[in-house]
């Protein structure tokens, strides 16, 4: 569970590296070195599978989490079912209440994806250090950055208050980034199919377009396609408007996950006997 008031270490350099490396590993189908080498920062790697579709997910977890010393660096999903190209990147878990819910639906929803998830609340620890959606100096953005390494397109979800933006749903932006906008222009013409009222930040001003975005920026200078998507509360405290918006978001997803894109790797699959099988979330 994370909440407000939950503990956050900001983690070193070479902390950082490890966890990556480790996601790496297992996107080259090296499960065993992966393992071995995500166990080095205290992080297990173990299969669930999906009770809804029966697909199997490694999940890369940090074994800190809810104990004491909890360091909040969150957790990473692997679709095993498929090859893997694309992620759907959730920075803000309950601070951007239910955005969690939006990206395990993203992630169920189109084959090949990895889902990263941010671990700790982002007014945890000291200043914004836990707002890994700002910082570079934290296992989220190490990870985000290794799948920006391999070309893997992504889409971040975020949540506003109805009051930041009245008169609309969901905000679509590219953020920093120049190699998303038919991406964009899609999404946007799904969620407007789908009923919901659009900000589109390439056709007038909106708030929270994600231009200081640093997982955006890292994603603009490889020129890797990045959407940042923010959804008001009104659209997250509704499963029947959550699942709209992920059928409107898996438009952009099944389009990534074509062969026709390069960078992507089929994972090998962990052990089935390392967890239970159930997927969470």
């Amino acid at each position: 569970m994370i909440d407000r008031n939950g503990g956050y270490r900001p983690p070193t350099e070479a902390e950082r590296a490890t966890v990556a490396g480790g996601v790496g590993l297992l996107l080259d189908h090296r499960e065993q070195p992966a393992r071995d080498r995500l166990a080095e920062v205290g992080f297990d790697l173990r299969t669930l599978t999906d009770t809804r579709s029966g697909r199997r997910f490694a999940e890369i977890a940090d074994s800190h989490e809810g104990g004491n010393g909890n360091r909040g660096w969150g957790r990473v999903y692997v679709d095993l079912s498929a090859p893997v190209r694309w992620s759907v990147q959730v920075p803000h878990p309950v601070a951007d209440e239910d955005s969690e819910k939006l990206g395990v639906g993203v992630l169920r929803g189109t084959s090949g994806g990895v889902m990263v998830l941010a671990g700790a609340h982002r007014r945890s620890g000291e200043g914004n250090s836990a707002d890994v959606a700002h910082r570079q100096d934290t296992v989220f953005d190490a990870v985000c950055a290794e799948l920006v390494r391999r070309q893997l397109p992504g889409v971040q979800v975020h949540g506003f208050a109805d009051s930041s933006q009245p008169g609309y749903d969901v905000i679509v932006s590219t953020g920093k980034a120049d190699d998303a906008h038919a991406e964009a222009r899609t999404l946007a013409r799904a969620l407007s199919g789908k009923g919901f009222e659009v900000c589109r930040a390439w056709a007038r001003d909106c708030s929270l377009e994600g231009r200081t975005n640093t997982q955006s920026a890292v994603a603009a200078a490889a020129h890797v396609p990045f959407l940042h998507v923010e959804f008001s509360r009104t659209v997250r405290t509704s499963e029947r408007r959550i699942a709209r918006a992920v059928a409107a978001l898996d438009t952009v997803t099944s389009g990534w996950d074509s062969p026709d894109r390069h960078g992507g790797s089929t994972p090998s699959a962990a052990s089935p006997s390392a967890a239970p099988a159930v997927a969470r979330g």
